[in-house]
């Protein structure tokens, strides 16, 4: 009985300490949805607005008149930047699409090739992929890679070595290469 009290203590003091009540919560996750975001970026998107909030705590701004309003608000924004960022990412991939058909005549090889590279990268975690795209498309040095992102060159290094390594291994498993 005690671990029980305990426990819904603490669930009493997160809850307290959450900046967004159920609500509020469930109007964001309703205006991301409404917004196109899709299903499984829901909860991070419900993070955003609850790390906006604590943010302007932490900055000493007063708090939102109407925290529910605002939280609609950012939640709204949010959804606009998600578009915009995949938005940016087709049109990447567009113009890296036709850079392959500018060096490489189109054959099946090359085709099945750069599909299987494509899924590859999609597959890596997004510092590792961010690296790899540098470096082999946009053909940038390792140390230019370091400074335009604000990490140690071994960073770069470690990040690169990983991302060939697991595309290397995707590219055999799918007999690619």
């Amino acid at each position: 009985m005690l671990r029980r009290t305990a426990r819904r203590g603490q669930g009493a003091a997160r809850r307290a300490a959450d900046p967004l009540d159920a609500a509020q919560e469930r109007r964001v996750r309703a205006v991301l949805a409404l917004g196109g975001v899709p299903q499984a970026d829901l909860p991070d998107g419900v993070q955003q607005v609850r790390l906006r909030l604590l943010e302007r705590a932490a900055n000493g701004q007063e708090a939102p008149r109407d925290v529910s309003a605002w939280a609609a608000v950012v939640a709204s924004n949010l959804a606009v930047d998600w578009h915009r960022a995949k938005r940016r990412q087709e049109r990447l991939g567009e113009r890296l699409a036709a850079l392959r058909q500018l060096e490489h005549p189109s054959g099946e090889d090359t085709s099945v090739l750069s599909v299987a590279v494509a899924q590859g990268l999609d597959e890596l975690p997004d510092a590792q992929r961010q690296v790899l795209v540098l470096r082999f498309y946009a053909d940038l040095p390792v140390r230019s890679i370091a400074e335009q992102l604000g990490i140690p060159e071994g960073t770069v290094k470690s990040r690169l070595h990983t991302a060939v390594r697991a595309l290397r291994a995707r590219l055999h498993e799918d007999e690619v290469v």
